[in-house]
């Protein structure tokens, strides 16, 4: 990646991994159409693969998988500062936030203009990631490889229809990767 770290890529960093975490609606997956937008379309900080990388690795630690990226992204990008950068964008949204509604809670819960737009944006939330999971799948099926689709046909199968534990198929999925995919054509 070809950029200057000073102060104006800092505040970069910051103010994009800001204005995400407070669009990030839903859970920790709806980042990752957001960072691969700005991460990997706009800037070219990093790659698809990459984002990709993180949020595996940031959905099987310990945490809030949203603030596990952002840490990741920061370091990957910055070293430590770009960490703590990562980090403090991501959690000061929701912590604003979180604060204004728990204070006016009452006013809030039984609102029905209130309840209308989180539904509307559940909708938004849900839209990308339908359009992240397509572009994947797409990819995958761009490269002709069996054993990645069949994993992920195995994978939405076991979890959709015999509603298999995700963090156990995720695992599962990471020892497949581990031992069947080290043909460098699965890179």
């Amino acid at each position: 990646m070809d950029k200057k770290i000073d102060a104006k890529f800092y505040w970069t960093l910051f103010k994009s991994t800001f204005i995400i975490s407070m669009f990030t609606v839903g859970g920790g997956y709806v980042i990752i159409p957001l960072l691969k937008a700005k991460y990997v379309d706009e800037y070219h900080w990093i790659s698809d693969e990459e984002t990709l990388n993180m949020v595996a690795i940031a959905q099987s630690t310990p945490g809030i998988m949203a603030v596990n990226t952002a840490i990741m992204l920061g370091y990957r990008m910055a070293g430590v500062l770009g960490a703590i950068t990562g980090m403090f964008a991501t959690i000061l949204p929701p912590l604003i936030i979180i604060s204004i509604v728990a204070t006016f809670y009452d006013l809030v819960a039984q609102n029905e203009q209130v309840k209308l737009v989180l539904k509307g944006m559940q909708c938004g939330a849900t839209a990308l990631l339908l359009n992240v999971a397509i572009d994947l799948l797409q990819k995958q099926f761009s490269k002709k490889l069996i054993l990645p689709i069949v994993i992920i046909l195995a994978t939405f199968i076991a979890n959709i229809f015999f509603n298999v534990n995700i963090m156990l198929l995720v695992a599962i999925d990471g020892l497949i990767g581990l031992f069947f995919m080290r043909d460098k054509k699965y890179s």
